[in-house]
């Protein structure tokens, strides 16, 4: 888009959305300094984002994926991009590069993933790349979603993908001993093994790469 006024592009609207106020107040005077940037709003929590998403309409919201209390950066990702319409472009701007949470973010949507260490040039580009619908991410990151595509699938026993598949169901230790007909000592065990072979120690963290590994039926 061109502003006719002035006869060059629009700058990209951003919203930024972090929970340290003195982080979010630096990166709003680093963008300040920013060419064709422009940001529109700054919100603290991922409900606060969702409802400045919906009155100011930016092009990217900026997202932090650990927001304390409330929805975290992931949730607030999924329901930002599963709107109807005119959806923002999430760029996620983060500490953590686990795989399992570079997965989880891509899985909700979002369209990049930058790690805060990264230069001021590298996020203006990513920013402007985001706003233009294309991926944008840090070089660990991408090195990351490589070696992923490239390594072997775990090989899970044909027990540990049934309770993968329960597990994905939301289903606690419990409910998948009963639905299995084991004790929940061994779930425990086939859990501690799961998460071992896929490189996580969370349920979210499995759940979200069998989903990017297909392990799932």
């Amino acid at each position: 888009m061109t502003d006719p006024a002035a006869g060059g592009p629009d700058p990209a609207r951003i919203l930024v959305c972090d929970d340290h106020v003195v982080v979010r107040a630096g990166l709003l005077a680093l963008l300040d300094s920013a060419p064709g940037i422009e940001v529109v709003g700054e919100a603290g929590t991922g409900e606060e984002a969702l409802a400045l998403a919906a009155r100011l309409a930016p092009d990217v919201v900026l997202m932090d994926l650990q927001l304390g209390a409330g929805i975290d950066g992931v949730e607030t990702t999924r329901r930002l991009t599963a709107g109807t319409g005119r959806v923002p472009h999430v760029l996620v701007l983060t500490t953590y590069d686990t795989d399992a949470d570079i997965t989880r973010a891509i899985e909700a949507g979002a369209t990049g993933y930058l790690l805060k260490a990264e230069r001021p040039e590298e996020l203006f580009a990513a920013i402007h790349a985001a706003a233009q619908g294309r991926t944008a991410l840090s070089g660990p990151v991408a090195g990351r979603v490589m070696a992923n595509l490239r390594k072997p699938r775990p090989a899970l026993t044909d027990r540990e993908r049934d309770i993968l598949a329960q597990l994905a169901t939301g289903l606690g230790n419990r409910e998948i001993a009963r639905a299995l007909f084991i004790s929940e000592a061994t779930v425990k065990t086939h859990l501690r093994r799961i998460y071992d072979k896929l490189g996580v120690d969370t349920r979210a963290g499995a759940v979200a790469v069998a989903k990017e590994q297909r392990l799932l039926p």
